[in-house]
């Protein structure tokens, strides 16, 4: 299996897989069709890439014109595969990496006010559903109008009870699914919750 950049300023260029089966990288044919419902709001977006893997959506974000992208993952050999592809595609001065458990980071203050989430975390565990419970309490990270974007396998997929997420597209190809989600405005009830 082979992946690459598949437009933008490093357009071609083959990325470095993680050695070992630790990761799942996300199809290219998967990848255009998420950054073709992306669209132009990739264009000076700050990302952040959860459970980065080899970086490659988080790279195809900044080659397509992002401004900025944090790449997150708890795996040593993940976050040297995410330092070779940054080398290799020239993205390197665009992006932070850091080694990071995704439910301990989500309780710290966000390195940025991110416009785009990416989650794809290991299969058939429920970490999904997990982190993206933490993201609907953890207002800090999803300021109203943030996307959440979760990849997933379609036998994973359950209908979550979220109060400021609101789920509003989502996208099967062969055994990915991709759930899109948007934060949402806090509701004054919210706020006296809190």
């Amino acid at each position: 299996m082979s992946i690459r950049v598949i437009a933008g300023s490093a357009k071609g260029k083959q990325l470095k897989l993680v050695p070992g089966d630790s990761t799942r990288p996300i199809m290219d044919r998967v990848k255009e069709a998420l950054f073709n419902i992306i669209g132009r709001d990739i264009y000076d977006a700050v990302v952040c890439d959860l459970f980065a893997g080899t970086g490659s959506v988080g790279i195809e974000a900044l080659s397509r014109g992002a401004r900025r992208a944090w790449f997150y993952d708890l795996d040593r050999k993940a976050i040297e595969t995410i330092h070779t592809n940054l080398a290799l595609t020239k993205l390197a001065d665009k992006a932070s990496v850091r080694r990071a458990d995704a439910f301990a980071l989500l309780k710290q203050p966000p390195a940025a006010p991110f416009t785009l989430i990416y989650i794809a975390p290991p299969q058939y565990k429920g970490m999904w559903s997990k982190i993206l419970q933490l993201l609907d309490e953890e207002a800090a990270w999803t300021p109203t109008g943030t996307t959440i974007i979760a990849q997933i396998d379609p036998s994973e997929h359950e209908t979550l009870a979220l109060k400021r997420l609101h789920l509003y597209d989502e996208r099967k190809y062969g055994n990915t699914l991709l759930l899109f989600y948007e934060a949402a405005p806090q509701t004054p009830e919210d706020a006296q919750a809190e």
